[in-house]
């Protein structure tokens, strides 16, 4: 089974590569986002007990997101393999996670950090902002914070995997295809 964590800063490209990826390999797309609305819209008892946390303005607590990613789990039974889009963010999501696919008998295979220049980040948020209306990809030192905040407590995940020899860096300067050709180059190496 190949399971990917797709890695990097906002405006990296995480999400339009994700969708190749998912094409090229046959995998199914684990973005917590769309989970946590989802489980939302379905008011599922983790969607319900998700909200409550919500509403008061605090974070899902971890142990809901993995009991999220693990009902997506179950319903592949047949998947080929995943790719996690935005999970794990910390050290602990990441042992949390592991914790969850020994239990299944299968692993990360690799962590695929997209690395790209900040000023290339800021051009492509902008960029992105100005098409889908979205206030956060429109406000300079918004994006900048939230690239400092990936910087110092996102990026640490990198030695999580790093350390089980499952971390890769893939160059993500370039056209959307030769990032594609990186990043596919660097699943088949494996």
């Amino acid at each position: 089974m190949l399971n990917i964590v797709l890695f990097g800063p906002p405006g990296a490209g995480k999400g339009t590569q994700a969708v190749k990826l998912i094409d090229q390999y046959k995998l199914v797309h684990l973005s917590t986002g769309d989970i946590l609305r989802s489980e939302l819209a379905a008011e599922t008892k983790l969607g319900l007990k998700a909200k409550r946390y919500m509403d008061r303005g605090e974070l899902v607590p971890d142990e809901v997101v993995i009991g999220m990613i693990e009902t997506k789990l179950d319903q592949n039974p047949d998947a080929k393999g995943f790719i996690f889009d935005g999970f794990p963010r910390t050290q602990a999501q990441a042992r949390a996670l592991d914790n969850l696919l020994s239990g299944k008998n299968t692993a990360i295979t690799t962590m695929l950090a997209l690395e790209v220049e900040k000023q290339e980040l800021i051009q492509r948020l902008m960029g992105r902002g100005k098409v889908s209306g979205r206030a956060d990809d429109q406000d300079i030192s918004v994006i900048e914070n939230r690239i400092t905040v990936y910087n110092r407590e996102t990026s640490p995940v990198i030695d999580y995997y790093e350390g089980q020899g499952k971390f890769k860096a893939v160059n993500g300067m370039g056209s959307i295809e030769e990032i594609f050709d990186r990043l596919c180059s660097a699943i088949d190496s494996i």
